[in-house]
C-alpha cells in the first residue's frame, strides 16, 4: 500500500476452480499474488486494498455454509477473514459486483491485471461503464488503470528473511528426494517410480507437493527439455535427469541433477558431464550483487561451446559458434530464472533497456545443460542420447551468494557414491 500511493485502489482475485473431468476438480492452487498479500488460500477470494481509507483491506470471501463444508472442506468465513487474516472488512463473495463501485470511486491509480482473469474483466468493464455514467453524482472512474506487478512483483522478487527460511526448508526437503532418487534407481525400474518417491518425499517431509510438474527422464527422454511422461523403463548405461522441485507453504524450490543408472558414468558421460559442471560452478561463482542473469548465461554458453567443440560436436573457433547460434543445436534455453512463489518467479529482467543487476534477497536458478538428442547429425555414436542438466537455487547475499541446493551431490565422484546401494 505505500508504493501504491493513498488515493489509489488495488484488485486482486483468486483463479477459478479448474474441472479435471466430469465433477472432478484439479487440487487448487491459489493465486501466489492474493497469498503473498493475505496468507489466504481458498478459492472464490478477491482483495481490495485502498490505503487511503478508513478500512484499508477488505476481502471478499465465501461464506460459512455447514452442508457444503461437510462435502468441501471448512471455510474461513467472513469472520474468519477478520479474526484469522487481519482483514479490517469482509464480505461475502457473491457482494463484490455490488460494493465494488463505491469502493473504487474517486480513486486516481486501481491497480488491477487486464485480461489476466476474464470473470473478473467482466466484473471490472461494468463497473468502470456504471462510475463513468454517473459522475454528476459525485462518484467518477478510476483515472488511470495500472499494472500491478511493477510494485506488486518487486515486492516478490526480493525475499524476506522469513521468506529465505521457507525456501531453505524447500530446498532441504528437495535434496532429499534428489538423494533418495540416487540410491534407488536401477535399470529395470520405472521412471514413474522414480516419480513416485519423489513425490513421496515431498510429501513426506510436509511439503504440498512438487512445485511444478517433476520431469524423470532416462537415456534421450532426457534430451527433451520438458519431458513429463515419465513412464519409460530406465537401462543399464543411461542416465537419468530428474529436474524437481517441492513446493513448501506456497514456495517451490527448483533442481536438476543427472546421474548413471549404473551407478557409474561412462568415459563419455563423464566428458560431457564435467564441461556442464565446469559451466554451472563458473557461473556460481559470478553470482553476487551488480551481476546480471545475461552475464551468467553468457559464461555457460562460452564454457559449454567450448565443450562442444573438444567433444566434436561443434566446428570452428569459440567465437564463430557463438556468433552464429551454432551450440544452439545442443543448448538451447536460458541459464537462469528467477524463483519463489513460482517456479519461473515475477519480476523484470530488464531496467531502461538494460539487464537487471542482481540484488541481495533475489533468488535465481543456474541450470546449464548439453542436449544430443538420439538421431543428431553428424556427431559421434557415444554422445547420442546423451542429456544432462545441473541447476542449483541460489540466494543473493550482501557479499555475494548462498547455494540453497547445495546439498544434493554434484561432482562425479559425489554423484557416483551417492548412487551406490548398501
Amino acid at each position: 500500500m505505500a508504493a501504491m500511493g493513498p488515493n489509489s485502489a488495488a484488485l486482486i482475485g483468486s483463479p477459478p476452480e479448474i474441472l479435471r473431468n466430469g465433477d472432478s476438480s484439479y487440487p487448487y492452487r491459489q493465486c501466489s499474488d492474493l497469498y503473498y498479500l493475505t496468507g489466504f488460500a481458498e478459492p472464490q477470494a478477491t482483495v481490495l486494498l485502498r490505503p487511503g481509507a478508513d478500512e484499508p483491506y477488505t476481502l471478499f470471501v465465501r461464506p460459512r455454509d455447514a452442508e457444503r463444508e461437510i462435502w468441501d472442506g471448512r471455510r474461513a468465513g467472513v469472520e474468519g477473514a477478520v479474526k484469522n487474516f487481519g482483514a479490517d472488512k469482509a464480505l461475502p463473495a457473491s457482494e463484490l459486483r455490488g460494493n465494488l463501485a463505491k469502493l473504487i470511486a474517486n480513486v486516481d491509480d486501481l491497480y488491477y491485471e487486464l485480461g489476466a482473469n476474464p470473470a473478473y474483466d467482466e466484473i471490472l468493464l461494468a463497473v468502470l461503464d456504471e462510475l463513468r455514467r454517473g459522475e454528476r453524482r459525485g462518484m467518477r472512474a478510476p483515472r488511470r488503470i495500472v499494472d500491478p506487478r511493477f510494485s506488486l512483483h518487486e515486492l516478490r522478487l526480493r525475499k524476506s528473511s522469513e521468506e529465505v527460511e521457507v525456501l531453505r526448508r524447500a530446498a532441504a526437503i528437495t535434496s532429499e528426494a534428489h538423494v533418495e532418487s540416487m540410491k534407488a534407481a536401477k535399470a529395470g525400474m520405472g521412471e514413474n517410480e522414480i516419480e513416485a518417491l519423489i513425490n513421496y518425499t515431498f510429501r513426506r517431509r510436509g511439503g504440498t507437493g512438487p512445485g511444478y510438474t517433476s520431469i524423470v527422464g532416462g537415456g534421450d527422454n532426457a534430451t527433451i527439455l520438458h519431458y513429463i511422461e515419465n513412464d519409460a523403463e530406465l537401462k543399464e548405461g543411461e542416465l537419468l535427469l530428474i529436474d524437481a522441485g517441492c513446493e513448501y507453504a506456497f514456495y517451490t524450490a527448483d533442481v536438476t541433477r543427472t546421474f548413471p543408472i549404473s551407478g557409474r558414468f561412462t568415459e563419455a558421460q563423464k566428458r560431457c558431464y564435467q564441461i556442464v559442471l565446469d559451466s554451472q560452478l563458473q557461473a556460481i561463482a559470478m553470482s553476487k550483487p551488480g551481476a546480471t542473469i545475461d552475464e551468467l548465461h553468457d559464461c555457460c554458453v562460452r564454457v559449454l561451446t567450448a565443450g562442444m567443440i573438444e567433444l566434436g560436436l561443434l566446428q570452428g573457433t569459440v567465437d564463430e559458434c557463438i556468433q552464429s547460434g551454432d551450440y544452439k543445436k545442443f543448448y538451447m534455453h536460458r541459464t537462469s530464472h528467477w524463483l519463489g512463489m513460482d517456479v519461473h518467479d515475477v519480476g523484470v529482467y530488464t531496467l531502461d533497456n538494460k539487464p537487471r543487476p542482481m540484488e541481495p534477497g533475489m533468488i535465481v536458478t543456474i541450470e546449464p545443460g548439453l542436449y544430443i538428442a538420439a538421431d543428431a547429425e553428424g556427431v559421434p555414436d557415444e554422445y547420442r542420447g546423451i542429456g544432462i542438466r545441473i541447476e542449483d537455487d541460489i540466494l543473493i547475499t550482501a557479499d555475494g551468494y548462498e547455494n540453497l541446493t547445495a546439498a544434493v551431490p554434484k561432482t562425479i565422484a559425489e554423484v557416483e557414491a551417492a548412487c551406490q546401494r548398501s
